[in-house]
Order: C-alpha cells, then sequence, then structure tokens
C-alpha cells in the first residue's frame, strides 16, 4: 500500500515514503511533508547546484550548502539558480 501525504511543496495529496530520503531531522520532515515526485524535483535542482557551485560533497561546506537549499526549495519560497547559471537550450529534435 502506498504512503500518501500532503506535499508541502507541490500542496497537493501524492505518493509520499516509507523511508526518510535523507539522514537525520531533515529526512524525517521530509518524509512527513513531501512527495515523492516534489523529492525528483529537488534532484533535479541539486544536481544544477552541485555544478554550478562545483561542490564537493565530502567536505562540510557543501553540505551545508546543499542541505540549505534543499530546505528552502522544499520548505521555503524555493531557491534561485546560481548567478552565472544559463539553462541549456532544448534542440528541435527533443521537442
Amino acid at each position: 500500500m502506498t504512503r500518501s501525504v500532503q506535499c508541502a511543496k507541490l500542496g497537493k495529496e501524492l505518493e509520499g515514503f516509507d523511508n526518510p530520503p535523507w539522514p537525520g531531522e531533515v529526512g524525517i520532515r521530509i518524509q512527513e511533508n513531501i512527495s515523492k515526485e516534489a523529492w525528483a524535483l529537488w534532484l533535479e535542482h541539486a544536481k544544477m547546484v552541485i555544478n554550478e557551485y562545483r561542490l564537493n560533497l565530502g567536505t562540510p561546506e557543501a553540505q551545508t550548502i546543499i542541505v540549505e537549499q534543499m530546505e528552502a526549495f522544499l520548505f521555503g519560497d524555493g531557491v534561485e539558480a546560481p548567478p552565472d547559471f544559463v539553462p541549456l537550450e532544448k534542440s528541435d529534435s527533443e521537442g
């Protein structure tokens, strides 16, 4: 049986997690309040953050940045792209 949550990010009831997708209290908060769909959006955004800021996730500083960005993305008003970020343009063959 799937577990549903009232997703704080997307504002509707959606499929949630059976287990926290992140360690610690933040992970429990995500499990209780964030849908799998919103988490997938975060993972895509996280790739951009990691690449644009050239984060080494093995450092405490990078881990702090990721958690701050994650909480703002999932529970806050969202986050902005890094100042120098330029999204890739879709080619005609992509759609």
